[in-house]
């Protein structure tokens, strides 16, 4: 894909970090949008529907935790990437952010190289989610629509980020089958993403907590898998 034709919409109440990360990506070819808060953000995501989205987390006005929960409840946004901005070692702000739908971080201090590389592992990956036989999967009374990313309990749709989506389908696109944590993280982040353990936790507890059920078995030191 041309980069031209990606829009990434960069959020921070910094100048300097705006600057030099537009600089970086705009190198890289790719179509830049900028944003000093989230409000801002938010207006902007809606009329412009960005691929993917930077946010850092401590902003006036909205920060970007609200800003991230607001663009997930738009189904104009469903499919765009959310990757937040976090100090080093900070894992409340990475926690937090994935428990309102992000899809990653990125950790300050930024580094080019690797923050590019970050984005472009994150861009693959919305191209293509992990595999499967059947575009729809019909579990008891659990339908996964894969094509259309929706989730059924019944005549009820329930609403999951994208990576809450794809953890699911991968967890019942073979149901009993344990999946081990390196399986989970290869399948839904990729491999050349690095994210850890308590991230795949957070995902499995806002999914149980909107399917309401304990389909989804914890096997200690290992994984998980769907068990109706």
């Amino acid at each position: 894909m041309d980069n031209s034709t990606i829009k990434i919409l960069l959020v921070d109440d910094e100048p300097d970090i705006l600057e030099f990360m537009d600089y970086n990506l705009k190198k890289e070819g790719y179509n830049v949008l900028l944003a000093k808060n989230g409000r801002e953000a938010v207006d902007i995501a809606k009329r412009e529907k960005p691929q993917l989205v930077i946010l850092d987390i401590m902003m006036p006005v909205m920060d970007g935790i609200e800003a991230c929960r607001t663009m997930r409840d738009l189904p104009e946004l469903e499919h765009t990437i959310i990757t937040f901005l976090t100090a080093r070692n900070e894992e409340y702000s990475q926690l937090a952010g994935f428990d309102v739908g992000a899809d990653d971080y990125i950790s300050k201090p930024i580094k080019p190289r690797i923050m590019i590389s970050r984005i472009k592992a994150l861009l693959r990956r919305s191209n293509g989610s992990a595999p499967v036989a059947s575009s729809t999967v019909q579990i008891g009374n659990l339908k996964i629509d894969r094509e259309s990313y929706l989730v059924y309990r019944g005549e009820e749709a329930i609403s999951l980020p994208r990576k809450e989506f794809e953890l699911l389908s991968l967890l019942t696109s073979k149901p009993g089958k344990v999946f081990t944590r390196e399986d989970i993280l290869s399948r839904v982040w990729g491999t050349d993403i690095i994210v850890g353990d308590r991230t795949i936790d957070v995902h499995i507890r806002k999914i149980r907590e909107k399917l309401g059920d304990d389909s989804i078995k914890t096997i200690k030191g290992i994984g998980y898998k769907f068990d109706m």
